[in-house]
């Protein structure tokens, strides 16, 4: 059996709730811009206007770290460029949460139970025809996997050699990532198709329809790993130990929603985005392990013991860049069981960024999936 539901009429007619006054305004226009422009042989809102989820979510994240350093200088077995590339994938973490929402207006905030430390807060707004997301997610990792490869040999008799190889390389103190995602969709097609009916619930969606659909996107990424421990690792990042970086973006893709059975809903989108605003902001920093790699040829920690490594607090420099037009794809799938005030859900995403500054590539992902359950009232 499927929710009791609204006719559009009904809900534009409403009138503020007596005693609310600005609530109830504010209640009255979301009311009407959830129906507005709808054709209810396709879409109907459920009478009961509150949900509650009980959420968990599967999430991986990952960045990659690629730069080129003058290996000569560092290194008296070493000729010509050193690649070291950092490469961070999180172990796959299980966050459970809770999401509450008014018509598709809701909060919602998700910790860690499983695998890497994380937290995830979430806010939404859909209506008829658009749909509008916050993802605040930060993640932590010690040990990345490190490609690396240059002209090498073992001793000075011997010839160059080109060498490639990996290594887990652990730090004492974690390379910290934090993400903020904001995107928004508008879609062409509101009067058959419903974003909300996919990916909050706040709607239904009678017969399969298409639609499709114009987004933007705002991205901030914050990596930060500038602690004394890591005076080594910063050295071969080319001295960066802390890059934020501003992204925006446009872009155009598809949606469709698809109701194979009463009760059961299938919806999938694509859209990839153009990134035309892209501005970076590095800090590169010096320490007393740089100063002696670069004093003399070749030296061991004996030279230097590791818990006497020093980054100076006044860094070498801080740059800003902005570099060219890059793209992002952002992809979505759902998948939806409603009955009578209940119904479960899962829906996944995967989005990636990449960023260049100097000679330093980035590059960073992330996927999720949410299963939940939920209930109107």
């Amino acid at each position: 059996m499927l929710p009791a539901v609204l006719h559009a009429e009904e809900l534009q007619e409403s009138k503020p709730t007596k005693g609310w006054g600005l609530l109830g305004k504010i209640k009255t226009f979301i009311d009407t811009m959830s129906v507005k422009g709808v054709d209810r042989r396709y879409i109907d809102i459920p009478e009961r206007p509150w949900q509650v989820l009980l959420r968990s979510n599967i999430n991986q994240s990952g960045l990659v770290l690629k730069s080129k350093v003058d290996g000569e200088s560092l290194f008296s077995n070493t000729k010509g460029e050193f690649l070291w590339e950092p490469r961070i994938k999180t172990s796959l973490s299980t966050y459970a949460g809770f999401w509450v929402g008014y018509r598709g207006y809701g909060i919602g905030y998700s910790w860690n139970v499983a695998g890497d430390d994380g937290q995830i807060l979430t806010f939404g707004v859909t209506g008829g025809c658009y749909g509008l997301n916050l993802r605040i997610h930060h993640y932590e990792s010690d040990n990345p996997k490190v490609h690396y490869g240059g002209l090498l040999r073992e001793n000075a008799n011997m010839p160059y050699e080109y060498h490639t190889g990996v290594r887990e390389h652990q730090l004492s103190s974690p390379i910290s990532t934090r993400t903020l995602m904001l995107d928004g969709y508008y879609f062409l097609n509101g009067k058959h198709f419903s974003y909300a009916a996919a990916y909050d619930q706040s709607a239904i969606q009678k017969r399969s329809a298409g639609s499709i659909m114009v987004g933007a996107m705002y991205y901030y990424a914050r990596i930060k790993y500038n602690d004394n421990e890591n005076a080594d690792f910063i050295l071969l990042m080319d001295n960066i130990g802390l890059h934020k970086m501003w992204q925006f973006g446009v872009g155009a893709g598809y949606a469709y929603n698809w109701v194979p059975c009463r009760g059961l809903l299938v919806s999938g989108m694509a859209i990839p985005m153009l990134m035309f605003y892209n501005h970076h902001k590095t800090w590169r920093y010096d320490s007393n392990l740089r100063q002696l790699a670069l004093d003399i040829e070749e030296y061991d920690e004996e030279d230097l013991p590791k818990n006497e490594w020093v980054l100076y607090e006044e860094p070498l420099s801080v740059t800003r860049n902005n570099s060219r037009v890059t793209w992002n794809l952002d992809c979505r799938l759902s998948i939806t069981y409603q009955w009578s005030r209940f119904y479960l859900n899962a829906n996944g995403q995967y989005s990636t960024i990449q960023y260049k500054e100097g000679n330093v590539k980035g590059h960073l992902f992330d996927w999720f999936i949410n299963a939940s359950a939920g209930v109107r009232f």
